[in-house]
């Protein structure tokens, strides 16, 4: 087997992944897949890489050796790619842009103003639960800019040399419940009317599973956890099953209630992170626009922004004031 550079990113994505589970979703492979290129790649450089243990891979001193060499051959290579195909977008009069995001309903109206404001600007969209693995792509030149959300409590490992840019210093998370639930008779649900309640929360969104258990023991609440995707809470949820906590732009549906927590105990920081700061020019006021038209589409959200007289964006305010006219 003679070594190629994309074994080199195989090894830098399970290094800074710090487990095989987690740098095979990044990658797109099979874990088994995986764990049999990784034998190989050791094999051909004549010892093991990583030390693999309960918490995770991490390498061993033949390792750091390796990756102190790989790194800058995998970021030279990426930055050929980015700046080659930059040039050939614009010989052929467009701008293509990878957009990287975790979930938000601000990301429709954001691509469609992005394609209206520039013809030539083609958006594509990668999306991803893990903010910190979209930065980490956009470090490597494999995003031009993400939109990400940092849980408090949890900060987010930014890269160096990222710049970043706040769209929302601190949105409250909402709780998500059967329509028919008491406690959605409320404006605001205190925890405690939910300390009977199953949560199921997506433990592999960065930082939220911790968020969520640390306010609930702060409260003095120790209710069942369930891991699941946000389809499924959603769904269990509706039926009464469980409760979820979700964003506030979040869609309305008429089989669930979203109410705020009373004292916003849960809340994220959203953030637009480029490698430079024309990039963030670029995409910022077009997500802002969207976002705050997400928000006014959300009738929980806007009633608790009204309610604590937060202002909206001022081009916020024009458009809603356009569309009463």
């Amino acid at each position: 087997m003679e070594l190629e550079v994309r074994h080199l990113r195989v090894l830098c994505a399970i290094a800074d992944a710090g487990s095989l589970h987690r740098a095979a979703r990044q990658l797109g492979m099979a874990q088994p897949s995986l764990s049999t290129q990784l034998r190989r790649i050791e094999h051909t450089l004549g010892g093991p890489l990583f030390t693999r243990g309960r918490t995770g891979c991490r390498p061993t001193p033949l390792g750091h050796a390796v990756l102190s060499r790989a790194r800058p051959l995998v970021a030279e290579l990426t930055a050929l790619v980015t700046e080659a195909r930059a040039a050939a977008a614009r010989a052929a009069g467009g701008v293509h842009l990878r957009i990287g995001a975790t979930a938000s309903r601000a990301i429709p109206g954001w691509l469609r103003r992005l394609r209206a404001r520039e013809p030539g600007t083609v958006p594509t969209l990668q999306m991803d639960v893990s903010a910190n693995a979209l930065l980490r792509m956009v470090a490597a030149g494999r995003l031009d800019m993400a939109f990400v959300h940092e849980v408090e409590g949890s900060p987010l490992r930014v890269p160096p040399g990222l710049c970043l840019r706040v769209l929302v210093e601190r949105e409250p998370q909402f709780v998500t419940l059967a329509v028919d639930h008491p406690a959605a008779a409320r404006h605001e649900v205190p925890l405690a009317d939910l300390a009977g309640e199953r949560w199921m929360v997506d433990s592999t969104v960065d930082g939220e599973w911790d968020a969520l258990c640390r306010v609930l023991r702060e409260a003095g609440l120790e209710p069942q956890m369930l891991h699941g995707d946000y389809l499924t809470a959603y769904s269990l949820a509706a039926t009464g099953e469980v409760v979820t906590v979700s964003q506030p732009t979040a869609h309305p549906r008429s089989d669930l209630a979203m109410r705020p927590l009373r004292g916003d105990p849960i809340g994220v920081r959203l953030l637009l992170a480029a490698r430079t700061e024309e990039e963030l020019d670029f995409g910022f006021g077009e997500l802002e626009e969207a976002y705050w038209e997400a928000a006014r589409q959300a009738p929980a959200y806007r009633d608790w922004l009204e309610r604590r007289g937060v202002p909206w964006a001022p081009h916020a305010l024009a458009t809603a004031a356009d569309a009463t006219a």
